[in-house]
């Protein structure tokens, strides 16, 4: 009898105890985002009491600081949605781990934003709408701050439904919107904007090519040798030394926010002599690293991880520069519209201001970020260490060759671009390439390659680039503009009621 009502007990303990830890999982997750939200409000708070802080004195101190929230909130929200355009190819092709990607994208992230990310920011602020046309630095600071709200929101909602989408359109799409309600589409520098426009055309598709082409000289140098360990000895530090070469010579022609600035030739010089000590320096290492590798694709992989990281880190600098434009560009605005009012003089982009919106937007990669990295990173197209290397390498010189113009672009565009282009270039390389034929007959004793399938379901379903990803993404850009442009013409006019 003592027996039989143990093993009653038993099944009622074991049904107890699951139901503790499921609760206690519960617990856990649900104390996890509450503590996302808490350090995301104490920023916020913070935020306002250091633009409070620095701009005392100025006309309309308590709108400043309100703006600064505002933009903090926006660039938490640009860190948690972007940050897939980093990391995610490293993180897809596994050679760094997510917690080592966010360490590396938040620190690289704050130096681009700080650095180099002035020139970008001053587009949005003033080269977008012209405040000359505004009625008041009131209502045009009222616009910009329509603008922040609405790209802001539609960005955490697109974060929530896993989408990785444009900030830049958001952000641009806002600013257009509000100033439209505010003082009519005559405000808007159509010129201007048909720069940017065309620049985000131009952007992913330049970001496919840059990147398909990286891919190609790899596989035709080293991939498809006979000897791959002794081909990438010779030109992994080759690959290493352009990226160190080419962002010496951004930063030496004028990408430090005006810190320096050489004539063009000597910036070549600058980076032709670093692109030749980096050759040297990563030369031993690269041998060191290939010391017992198999002769394989995977020994590779190892040789690889190296300069995806450090081009990863490179893109991050690179979306920091750009990017962190889509959240301080208005609020840069709105100080420049009230000082103006007050007939204080242009001194530039405070200091405060661009450190809001670098730290704000590390502080939402780290809180929020890893929901996207694996769509970018993995979901569109498998993604090795070489192939992410030339997602981030050409991704990073698309990025920075727009903020040398001051231009905005959207990193996602580029990313996104650059992923496909690698994918559909191994399509199109898979069928074509006799380089990979005839290393294949070789490696085979002479037999050809298989035959693709005859049967047109079998071909789609041996595509090496996900269609459907492709026209969620773009789907998701199209709306983008539209949407964050009426919801800030709406947020505009509420606005307007409540203060005017």
């Amino acid at each position: 009898m003592a027996n039989s009502q143990v093993q009653l007990r038993k099944p009622t303990l074991d049904k107890d105890l699951e139901k503790l830890t499921l609760t206690e999982q519960a617990t856990h997750f649900v104390l996890r985002s509450w503590t996302g939200a808490g350090i995301s409000l104490v920023f916020l708070l913070l935020t306002m009491a250091i633009a409070h802080t620095f701009a005392t004195g100025t006309p309309g101190v308590l709108v400043i600081a309100v703006t600064a929230a505002l933009a903090a909130y926006m660039a938490m929200n640009i860190g948690a949605n972007d940050v897939t355009n980093n990391v995610g190819a490293a993180v897809g092709a596994r050679a760094i781990s997510m917690g080592g990607a966010l360490a590396i994208a938040a620190v690289f992230e704050i130096a681009g934003a700080l650095l180099a990310g002035r020139g970008v920011a001053e587009t949005v602020a003033s080269g977008i709408l012209d405040r000359a046309n505004f009625p008041s630095p009131e209502v045009f600071a009222w616009a910009m701050m329509a603008s922040l709200v609405s790209a802001a929101i539609w960005i955490n909602v697109a974060t929530l439904a896993n989408a990785p989408i444009s900030t830049t359109h958001a952000i641009i799409g806002g600013v257009i919107g509000a100033g439209a309600a505010a003082s009519g589409l005559h405000s808007v520098q159509w010129d201007a904007m048909g720069l940017i426009v065309i620049s985000w055309t131009v952007s992913p598709i330049l970001g496919g090519v840059i990147a398909a082409l990286f891919l190609f000289f790899i596989k035709e140098t080293i991939i498809y040798r006979e000897d791959k360990i002794a081909a990438a000895k010779t030109w992994v530090p080759v690959l290493v030394a352009i990226m160190a070469g080419a962002f010496s010579a951004f930063l030496a022609t004028g990408g430090t926010n005006g810190f320096y600035h050489m004539p063009f030739g000597t910036a070549l010089l600058v980076g032709l002599a670093v692109g030749v000590l980096t050759y040297f320096v990563t030369r031993p290492i690269v041998r060191r690293h290939a010391e017992g590798l198999d002769n394989r694709n995977q020994s590779l992989r190892t040789l690889f991880r190296l300069p995806l990281i450090c081009s990863a880190a490179l893109l991050s600098f690179a979306h920091g520069a750009n990017d962190v434009s889509n959240a301080v560009g208005p609020l840069y605005g709105v100080v420049v519209a009230l000082r103006e009012s007050s007939g204080s003089a242009n001194a530039g982009i405070p200091l405060w201001v661009m450190v809001i919106g670098a730290f704000g937007i590390s502080l939402g990669l780290l809180l929020f970020g890893p929901r996207l990295i694996r769509i970018v990173g993995s979901e569109i197209t498998k993604l090795n260490p070489m192939r992410a290397f030339c997602v981030a390498l050409s991704s990073a010189v698309a990025v920075l060759t727009a903020s040398a113009f001051a231009i905005p672009v959207s990193s996602t565009h580029i990313a996104v671009g650059a992923v496909f282009g690698v994918g559909l270039f191994r399509e199109w390389y898979t069928r074509n390439s006799q380089r990979r034929i005839d290393y294949i007959r070789s490696r085979g004793n002479g037999i050809a390659p298989e035959e693709p399938p005859a049967n047109p379901d079998e071909t789609r379903r041996r595509y090496l680039v996900r269609r459907s990803h492709f026209m969620t993404i773009v789907s998701a850009w199209i709306v983008t503009l539209p949407i964050s442009a009426v919801l800030s013409a709406l947020v505009f006019l509420a606005l307007n009621a409540v203060f005017s």
